[in-house]
């Protein structure tokens, strides 16, 4: 008997179905431009070739469309502009908390430097924009006013969210709630991609709100379980300590006063090794507020699906939120 795929491959496979096309478009609409400057030309060739796999977004536009009855097609164009312009977003931030390395892959920042990485977001974002205004013009006005303007509203919450947490670097006195304020924020692309797909779909305007507020939840759940593997690779969380701020556990565990300083102590080494990781993961996952954090993250995912029970893709729906919470 073949053993059972685990849920985080299922949605991996669901999201590749659904979104790869936008993608691959994306994709091959910046490999067709001309760039008279080759190191530039390179980088964007590597951003797009070997570092962005964005298929979450387009995924999730193609779904909420999918869910109240439209024809899912419609979604890929815009789908196409929300990958360039998440990418760039992902490179200028990148640059922002000096990121060199990702999934022990080089970022653009890492592999072409600072420079060149700025003109690579600049390049995306503009691509980006000009194929939004391209995927609007056959849409009726009043859902073209209301995109673009969903769109516009998720990459200023996005940008004011990365404003807010520059002021958190290097801090050991962050409250998990305010950073999770911060996540709220940074998770607006995918609750306007849900939207954004309802209304494509021709979705009411209860459907509308309701598929928002799950875009907006499971956006929290994915990211924080983000937050979690941040604390087990070295690179990531030795970026974090260095130049952004700390994984939202370790702020959960900081608030346990008997376990405050060790874990200060840890973090402050001049070079964190793996046995550092190894030692500050048994302070961190001992907490009982890490409990708390797992048993908040069941409760908003089990809450969501709740709310789903006339949805047409529940299954699929509930499948990415527990998929979300699966072995931590």
């Amino acid at each position: 008997m073949m053993p059972k795929k685990k849920l985080i491959e299922q949605v991996k496979a669901l999201l590749w179905a659904k979104g790869e096309k936008s993608l691959e478009t994306a994709k091959q609409l910046i490999l067709q431009e001309k760039i008279e400057f080759e190191p530039l030309q390179e980088a964007l060739r590597y951003f797009m070739e070997e570092f962005w796999v964005d298929v979450l977004h387009p995924a999730l536009l193609s779904l909420a469309c999918e869910s109240v009855g439209g024809n899912a097609e419609v979604t890929t164009q815009l789908g196409v502009a929300i990958v360039l312009l998440a990418g760039g977003a992902d490179v200028h931030d990148d640059i922002i908390d000096q990121s060199t390395i990702k999934d022990t892959k080089p970022t653009v920042l890492g592999k072409f430097g600072k420079d060149i990485a700025v003109l690579v977001g600049d390049a995306l974002l503009f691509k980006g924009l000009y194929m939004l205004h391209e995927a609007c013009a056959p849409l009726l006005e009043n859902q073209k006013k209301t995109v673009l303007e969903l769109a516009k509203q998720a990459f200023f919450k996005v940008g004011t969210a990365e404003a807010k947490e520059t002021s958190l670097r290097g801090r050991f006195d962050v409250s998990s709630e305010e950073y999770l304020d911060i996540i709220r924020m940074k998770v607006s692309v995918a609750e306007a991609m849900m939207k954004i797909g309802a209304v494509l779909g021709g979705g009411t305007k209860k459907e509308i709100e309701a598929l928002g507020n799950y875009g907006k939840t499971l956006g929290i759940l994915l990211t924080i379980r983000d937050e979690f593997i941040d604390i087990f690779e070295l690179d990531e969380l030795k970026n974090r300590v260095e130049n952004e701020c700390l994984p939202l556990p370790i702020l959960v565990a900081l608030q346990d006063l008997k376990k405050k300083d060790k874990i200060i102590k840890l973090l402050r080494r001049r070079e964190i090794t793996e046995k550092e990781v190894e030692q500050i993961l048994d302070l961190v996952m001992s907490v009982e507020g890490i409990l708390e954090l797992k048993k908040k993250m069941r409760l908003m995912s089990d809450k969501e699906s709740k709310r789903l029970s006339d949805n047409r893709l529940k299954e699929t729906f509930i499948l990415f939120l527990n998929s979300s919470l699966e072995d931590l």
